[in-house]
């Protein structure tokens, strides 16, 4: 359930099986149910999702969404991760569209859905309403065109006289790449940890062994020890030096209870080096901008990398 609202860039695709109370009876009824803008719907026909089989159950507009706490002592409900809907213009419990979900992430879920679909537009402009007026500018008219999640892409160009955000993900790709290659040609030399200058061509080749999240000549089973010690948490992540290629990188990762491993792969194009997770079709000019990368965005991977093993300096 998570996975498919978090991968979705428009509104919360979520589907699944809930036990829905029969209307006017004591009896639970456990059905295929489909979330769209207009509505909550269940299939009448196993787990198809077709609009012919698809049978309305409730709107948000009109109504309003409360977790259960005792559905299961009160109207015998088959679990205790109840929630259910009240009419605003309801006259008693009889109006009472009630759901009950198998565990509580799946009910977490389903409610989180819903909500952001009814007010996901007034959360959007609450957000934005500091920022409208300053500097002289007249309120914004905002009109997004998808929703705010977690695999947003988020980016701005503040090349022109205004400053807009980059909808199109290849664009904001092309941008990082050419931002990239400025910061390092704003420079001839860099300087060290000792403070001493270095050479811009050494840099891009170990620029990377500075940071935290990367891990000198570490076996895979050590990089699965230093993750497990995190804890198996989605987006826990390191990167090392390949064992079995002295060329390459790997990018080990926590997902779905797992750790998997991602070969980076060194990549020449027209006497420039980049590297990539993808066999090409995403370049990096170093792995600090890989990191960052995907640390906003999902890309080839399960997920998006959001808590680093630390290297622990001795």
């Amino acid at each position: 359930f998570f996975q498919m609202f978090l991968s979705s860039s428009t509104y919360p695709e979520i589907h699944g099986y809930l036990h829905a109370k029969e209307q006017g009876k004591k009896s639970w009824k456990k059905l295929y149910f489909v979330l769209r803008r207009s509505g909550l719907y269940f299939s009448t026909k196993g787990t198809s999702k077709e609009p012919r089989h698809l049978q309305f159950f409730c709107e948000f507009s009109n109504s309003d969404m409360y977790m259960s706490l005792t559905g299961k002592k009160i109207s015998g409900a088959p679990t205790n991760y109840g929630f259910c809907f009240k009419p605003n213009k309801s006259g008693g419990t009889r109006d009472l569209k009630q759901l009950c979900a198998d565990d509580e992430q799946s009910r977490t879920c389903w409610m989180t859905a819903i909500r952001l679909l009814k007010y996901g537009m007034q959360l959007y402009q609450n957000y934005m309403q500091p920022y409208q007026g300053r500097s002289g500018c007249s309120p914004l008219n905002i009109t997004p065109m998808r929703s705010i999640s977690e695999n947003s892409l988020v980016a701005m160009d503040f090349s022109g006289h205004r400053s807009r955000i980059i909808e199109n993900p290849t664009e904001a790709l092309s941008v990082a790449v050419e931002e990239g290659l400025a910061w390092r040609k704003r420079g001839c030399l860099r300087l060290n940890s000792h403070g001493s200058p270095i050479a811009m061509s050494n840099m891009g080749m170990s620029i990377h062994r500075s940071q935290s999240w990367f891990h000198h000549k570490i076996s895979r089973e050590e990089a699965q020890r230093l993750i497990l010690q995190h804890g198996l948490v989605d987006g826990v992540f390191l990167v090392r030096d390949s064992q079995s290629n002295p060329k390459t990188f790997v990018l080990s990762l926590s997902h779905g209870l797992k750790i998997k491993h991602f070969q980076i792969v060194p990549l020449e194009d027209d006497g420039k080096l980049f590297y990539t997770l993808d066999d090409g079709h995403t370049r990096f000019t170093d792995l600090i901008q890989l990191v960052e990368f995907y640390q906003l965005n999902k890309g080839v991977l399960p997920c998006k990398l959001k808590h680093y093993c630390a290297r622990i300096a001795l």
